[in-house]
């Protein structure tokens, strides 16, 4: 009888990606509640880089650009949303539209000049 069924050497046991989005949603949170502007930009890189460093660390993509994109459209239509509905959330609305150009570029300079690496065995 094996003592841990379905466990394997190759497999790591923890993905470090949940505890950062755990980390990214109250961070942005706070910085959007309080009008935060770098606090509400930091927590959304940090919580929008998560979820594509989960989503590429699963196989659910591919290739890391198409996740960034399609995440920095929706950071764009919601800051947008806020920007430009509400005069009051105006500030909220350009940290969360800066927050997705940052995003995207950072996803584009990853695929230009982070080249995947693979091992050999």
């Amino acid at each position: 009888m094996d003592e841990a069924p379905g466990l394997s050497d190759q497999y790591r046991t923890a993905s470090p990606w949940p505890v950062f989005i755990a980390l990214g949603i109250p961070i942005s949170e706070l910085g959007l509640l309080f009008g935060l502007f770098p606090l509400a930009v930091g927590g959304l890189l940090l919580f929008g880089g998560s979820v594509i460093g989960i989503l590429k660390e699963s196989g659910y993509v591919t290739s890391t650009i198409r996740a960034v994109t399609a995440l920095a459209v929706v950071f764009l239509a919601f800051g947008a949303g806020l920007a430009f509905t509400d005069i009051a959330l105006v500030t909220r609305g350009y940290a969360v539209i800066a927050a997705a150009i940052l995003l995207a570029v950072g996803g584009v300079v990853f695929e230009l000049f982070v080249r995947e690496q693979r091992q050999t065995f």
